[in-house]
């Protein structure tokens, strides 16, 4: 369901959140071995996120990405859109081009009302609940 580039932004953020804040900035060369993701790539995600005001960061000496209190206000899902676009989110499970409600392909029954109840989810949940998740031990973030 999730590209590459959108786990890798979700892992990144949580990260962030997690280990970063405005004083305690982060550099992808830190980041990269302990998520494990590729230098290069998770640079790049890492700018795009940032582009779209869902990360911080600053540049110089005493520069890197960070989580502000607004940047933990965003929802899962704008990682997600930010990263895949909408399209993906709703594609067909054949990837037929022309299914929808009014087509329906032979999957789109089993896997609709599901997909569309993640995506609410994803959309209702912040980061500062993922957060809250791993610091209460409700889910574990490995690093």
């Amino acid at each position: 369901m999730f590209s590459n580039s959108t786990k890798y932004a979700i892992k990144a953020v949580l990260y962030l959140a997690v280990n970063s804040s405005e004083e305690k900035k982060v550099v992808v060369n830190d980041m990269a071995g302990l998520i494990n993701v590729p230098k290069a790539y998770i640079a790049k995600i890492l700018q795009e996120l940032s582009k779209k005001n869902l990360i911080s960061s600053t540049r110089g000496p005493k520069g890197g990405f960070y989580l502000s209190e607004d940047n933990k206000k965003a929802k899962v899902y704008d990682i997600v859109i930010a990263m895949d676009e909408e399209q993906r989110m709703n594609s067909c499970l054949l990837s037929l081009k022309k299914c929808n409600i009014d087509n329906p392909c032979s999957l789109h029954h089993l896997a609709y009302n599901e997909k569309e109840a993640i995506i609410r989810k994803l959309n209702n949940t912040s980061l500062e609940e993922l957060v809250e998740h791993i610091k209460t031990g409700k889910s574990v973030f490995p690093i």
